[in-house]
């Protein structure tokens, strides 16, 4: 697992992917802290949001520009 920051908030987790269509993200409680997403989903339900889309944007990003290595890369192609 390497490390990935939100590109709308900053917030810091470590992400695998091991295929284009598999992600691995491990979320830390400073992470779910600055993530802005994750925290006004918490507010408005009272329980945290499982995933950010703008984190899931910046990990894409990650891995398409090969900062984030694709383990698999022939099982589905970018979407």
């Amino acid at each position: 697992m390497l490390p990935v920051r939100c590109e709308q908030c900053g917030a810091g987790v470590l992400a695998r992917k091991s295929s284009w269509a598999q992600t691995s993200v491990q979320w830390n409680a400073a992470a779910t802290a600055a993530c802005v997403e994750r925290h006004a989903a918490a507010e408005l339900s009272r329980a945290p949001l499982p995933y950010c889309t703008s984190m899931r944007e910046s990990i894409r990003a990650a891995a398409e520009s090969g900062v984030l290595p694709v383990l698999d890369p022939d099982a589905g192609g970018p979407r």
